[in-house]
């Protein structure tokens, strides 16, 4: 008999990944990145000569976009969409997702932080003179809705379509949100993830004035030290990941390879301050307690946190108080990839989920990049310098956003990645792709 989600619900496999993040475009890429622990963070030209304080951020390596996209499409969307299209058909690839599914049943929940303010700032620049002779597209470009809608159109998937902002939390909130659907019965899969482009002269000077930005223009490749004594803030950066969730019993039955399971999901909110968490870490340590008993563990089945992780100050404490809370002193090793990958906003969360998920199969957690001596470190187990093996178990992501947004996964490994069934039929691309 196929065992059940503690809860009585389904359980919800891990079947596709794909990403195009500052680590690389796809997963090994980036798996293999994090493990280096070197920073992806250079120079951007763009941001020097529009006389911001911050001159640097962590961008997306190039690809090619023809491959994914016609140029009629890429006209009419976003680079946060376009990052997100391309994630998916990946994701969609890699889970070798059948044909034959019922479009009702399979949803599409994704998050952004930022969503379309890059478009409306690059319209509102070149055309506040006269703006009646905006693009044409303008609207659907600069809509938060946009990506997750775009990816639904693409495969034809008439579930529900959903997309969260809860500012930095948004890409975990999104796979938590999609996997409970499954759990419950209302889907049989989802594509769920996040997405965010934010590397503007507006936005950055935004994040810059209020000092959560990281200002080591001389050496950005130091620049984002989670959890070390001399960080200063964050680093920007850009991307998009999609997961592929699959109700766990038709996975299998298909032949598919599950990478693992989406196992737990909570999410609550400080209700304190617009920006930063409570110094106590209490709710967010309530959070991972509460995704915990959703997923049926214990603190001592869980092999390895990635942290939140930001590198501002008062991010990295709190989280630090918050772990020791839940975990009672007891902390298992602690990581934080945006040392390497910068601070994707909405797109983060997945982009950590997917990487997560595979560290904890393989049974290596990456060090914290830039990480050298930190004030956190009588609190939690940090991990430094190299990767750390442990057993393969389960594993707790957390992201936490602006207003207090917390939301924690529990991923569980399954096969560690093997090759999926050689008779399955693949989803089909659309007439539109190439």
């Amino acid at each position: 008999m196929t065992r059940r989600h503690p809860s009585g619900g389904h359980r919800v496999a891990v079947t596709g990944i794909g990403l195009k993040s500052p680590a690389g475009n796809d997963l090994e890429a980036a798996y293999t990145a994090v493990l280096k622990g070197g920073s992806t963070a250079a120079t951007v030209p763009r941001l020097i000569e529009a006389d911001l304080p911050v001159h640097f951020a962590c961008l997306v390596p190039e690809f090619d976009l023809d491959a994914y996209l016609t140029r009629r499409e890429s006209r009419q969307i976003d680079r946060t969409t376009r990052l997100l299209l391309c994630a998916a058909t990946d994701a969609v690839e890699d889970a070798v997702l059948p044909a034959g599914l019922t479009p009702e049943r399979v949803g599409v929940q994704i998050g952004t932080g930022i969503g379309g303010l890059p478009s409306m700032e690059e319209v509102t620049l070149s055309h506040a003179a006269r703006p009646r002779d905006m693009p044409v597209h303008t609207v659907p470009r600069t809509m938060a809705n946009s990506p997750a809608t775009r990816l639904a159109m693409r495969y034809g998937f008439r579930g529900p379509c959903t997309t969260y902002a809860s500012a930095c939390a948004s890409g975990t909130t999104a796979v938590g949100e999609a996997a409970r659907k499954i759990r419950y019965g209302d889907l049989d899969a989802a594509l769920a993830g996040g997405t965010d482009s934010a590397v503007t002269t507006v936005v950055m000077g935004a994040f810059a004035r209020m000092r959560a930005m990281s200002v080591r223009n001389a050496d950005p490749e130091r620049a984002s030290r989670p959890f070390d004594t001399d960080r200063d803030g964050f680093v920007m950066a850009e991307g998009a990941a999609v997961l592929v969730l699959e109700r766990w019993d038709l996975a299998l039955a298909r032949g598919a390879r599950i990478y693992g399971e989406v196992a737990g999901f909570a999410d609550n909110c400080d209700a304190s301050h617009i920006v930063a968490p409570t110094e106590d870490g209490a709710t967010a340590g309530r959070c991972m307690r509460q995704a915990l008993a959703d997923a049926g563990l214990s603190t001592a089945d869980i092999g390895h946190i990635n942290a939140h992780g930001t590198s501002t100050v008062l991010n990295d404490r709190a989280e630090a108080r918050a772990i020791e809370r839940c975990f009672h002193g007891q902390s298992p090793p602690v990581t934080a990839v945006k040392g390497v990958t910068g601070h994707l906003i909405g797109g983060s969360g997945a982009l950590e989920a997917a990487l997560a998920l595979l560290c904890a199969a393989r049974g290596s957690v990456p060090p914290i990049a830039n990480l050298r001596a930190s004030p956190e470190a009588d609190l939690v187990d940090l991990v430094v310098g190299a990767p750390r093996s442990i057993a393969r178990a389960a594993v707790l992501s957390n992201s936490f956003g602006f207003g207090g947004q917390n939301a924690c996964l529990v991923l569980v490994p399954g096969d560690g990645g093997g090759p999926p069934s050689p008779g399955a039929a693949p989803h089909p691309r659309t007439p539109q792709q190439r």
